[in-house]
């Protein structure tokens, strides 16, 4: 192998003097061919000066053209291009160099022989370099001991420079060829690299045994989302499934190629939703906004989609000590030019609050601040009240006394139709959004804040999702815990949940919920399976499958919407908006204040029966609380 790199290195030296080599022996044959051919006798006179010119001929022309360039590695159009500029040089120099040096005793021959030099030029160059070029991939092959024997996914531009790239760099990886879903390219050669189609998964298991596959490598999101059935056939095969990121974005650039293991999130993952930069980066230049929560997944992510729009200041509101300092430094590192304060503080402290925004003035407020686990909340209805009906009151409250101009809420799935207390504190939350914006519209309330409310389902990798337990469970050798079979849910990656929130933030007047399209719902079993086969392990064989019944709170979907909202649809294909009920601020805000005191008492039961009492839609499962819908009936 360090000879190859050796001969890879000094290749142009050495084919340089082959260049020279070839040219002179061209000449050579074409003088001895024509001679024979007219049965002439030459005198070596005759023939020693001619050579002796094409040799000059041929080194200063190989130079000039630089024939020997990059040979060994790999050759193109461009290389043989080389090749006959050179040969059509050759020849425009040989014949006035020949009559000048008195070498017209060949008369009308030397046209001929020139002709002839000129072909067998162009071939034994272009013939040596196809030999050496083949010789040098299959002793490059031979001596790549790899245990990664690999086919890259479709013959797409991205995908041959893909393959090119691994061989000539000899990694990990031993390249068998091209996985292709086109007929027509079976057994086509690529770069050297076969191209195969297979009829059927029983024609792929067989020909992947055959040739020993036990890798196959995609070079972007959207050919592994279009053949989902390949990929499961690859897991299920113990064949890893590998993906280049970067090849996405340039496909004709390897600087950084970072091949990767698949993950969950790729598979579930969609195609990127697009945005408006530009009205986004108009509404959020040169403006202050304060984000709270803004630690957390959804809040640490509008953070850094916030900061590339280069606002004039972002406040990071957050009571966690250790993730605000984590977001604080990871902004200071990304975004050093960006002006932002991370500030530890808690929304359920109005006085505070009232004194932070009063000191930064926020134009727009993102409000992300939320107790999210369900059964964690099921325990603690009094502090989910706190947090996320009192936080979000004081914050909306805040927000029209100080005048800011946009408020913007992140709600959840769970909302609707609530099953379980941390849903209905959003879904009472939302009410109090819907209330106060109305009446900030009609004139009843003094301000002119714009209220908006973004509602969306689970989202991949946040904190307390079921992925990253899946994992930590996987590495543990299991069992995988599921709480029913039939439990389906909505998923949406972060970086796509936060871009919509940015997008559905400046639409519409006001007082508006908009509901983000989140796609097919996963059944949970699936993607328990999926995230074992990627493990390279076998589901209820290497890593068992244990379902431990619903917790406190949990139903087995979720909805987006009620039956008495329609969805409207929006300017951007991905967002629709809600329409909301009208409610009575005065009344909302009266039960609202009353719940809140008691959730200050730390009465439990009597908190959940007075969320009840607001929201009827509220009947808890799985729960302790169920016994107040009895009550109420």
């Amino acid at each position: 192998m360090k000879l190859l790199h050796k001969l890879s290195a000094y290749s142009p030296l050495i084919m340089w003097c082959i260049d020279v080599f070839l040219s002179v022996v061209s000449t050579a044959f074409a003088i001895i061919v024509i001679h024979a051919v007219l049965r002439l006798t030459i005198q070596a006179y005759l023939i020693f000066p001619l050579l002796g010119i094409s040799l000059v001929v041929s080194v200063f022309g190989t130079w000039l053209f630089h024939t020997f360039r990059g040979v060994i590695s790999h050759a193109g159009g461009e290389e043989f291009m080389r090749v006959l500029y050179f040969t059509a040089f050759k020849g425009l120099v040989m014949v006035p160099g020949a009559y000048l040096t008195q070498y017209h005793f060949f008369g009308a021959q030397l046209a001929t022989i020139t002709v002839l030099d000129l072909f067998s030029t162009a071939l034994l160059m272009m013939l040596v370099r196809v030999f050496l070029i083949n010789l040098y991939h299959r002793l490059l092959r031979y001596s790549n001991k790899s245990d990664l024997h690999a086919l890259v996914y479709g013959t797409s531009e991205a995908a041959i420079s893909l393959a090119i790239y691994l061989v000539n760099k000899n990694t990990d990886y031993h390249i068998a060829g091209f996985f292709t879903r086109r007929k027509e390219m079976n057994n086509m050669r690529i770069q050297g690299l076969k191209a195969f189609y297979y009829n059927s998964n029983e024609d792929f298991e067989l020909q992947a045994k055959k040739h020993e596959i036990n890798c196959l490598l995609f070079v972007n999101n959207q050919d592994l989302h279009k053949d989902d059935e390949l990929v499961s056939l690859c897991l299920q095969n113990n064949i890893s499934v590998r993906i280049a990121p970067l090849m996405e974005a340039s496909p004709t650039s390897m600087a950084n190629l970072q091949m990767r293991a698949i993950q969950i999130e790729d598979l579930l993952g969609r195609e990127e939703i697009k945005i408006s930069l530009e009205k986004i980066g108009y509404e959020i230049a040169s403006r202050t906004i304060m984000v709270t929560g803004a630690a957390g997944s959804i809040g640490s992510e509008l953070c850094r989609q916030i900061c590339n729009f280069k606002p004039r200041n972002l406040i990071l509101v957050d009571m966690g000590e250790t993730p605000t300092y984590q977001i604080d430094l990871e902004l200071r590192n990304k975004f050093p030019e960006q002006p932002f304060t991370a500030v530890i503080s808690d929304v359920r402290d109005y006085d505070r609050m009232d004194k932070l925004i009063a000191e930064y003035q926020p134009e727009i407020i993102m409000h992300a601040a939320a107790y999210k686990h369900v059964p964690l909340m099921e325990q603690y209805p009094c502090e989910a009240v706190r947090a996320n009906i009192q936080g979000t009151k004081n914050m909306a409250d805040l927000a029209v006394k100080h005048g800011v101009q946009k408020f913007v809420m992140i709600s959840t799935d769970k909302s609707v139709k609530p099953s379980n207390v941390m849903g209905a504190t959003k879904h009472i939350a939302e009410m109090y959004i819907q209330s106060l914006g109305q009446a900030v519209k009609e004139g009843k309330v003094q301000g002119k804040t714009q209220f908006v409310t973004t509602r969306f389902g689970n989202v991949l990798g946040s904190n307390g999702s079921v992925i990253p337990l899946f994992r930590r469970q996987i590495e543990t050798g299991g069992p995988i815990t599921i709480t029913d079979p039939e439990v389906i849910r909505y998923f949406m990656t972060i970086p796509e949940a936060c871009r919509l929130v940015l997008e559905a933030a400046f639409m519409g007047e006001g007082n508006d919920i908009f509901i983000f399209d989140m796609g097919e719902p996963v059944k949970i079993v699936d993607l328990a399976k999926r995230m074992i086969e990627l493990s390279g392990l076998r589901p209820n064989t290497d890593i068992e499958i244990k379902y431990i019944g619903l917790r406190p709170g949990e139903k087995l979907y979720e909805e987006l919407l009620y039956n008495k909202e329609a969805s409207i649809p929006t300017t951007h294909p991905k967002i629709f908006r809600s329409q909301t009920i009208e409610r009575d601020y005065n009344y909302i805000n009266k039960v609202i204040t009353t719940l809140i005191q008691t959730a200050t008492t730390g009465n439990s039961l009597e908190t959940v029966r007075q969320m009840k009492e607001i929201t009827p839609a509220f009947q808890s499962q799985n729960s302790e609380y169920a016994e107040l819908d009895k009550e109420s009936k």
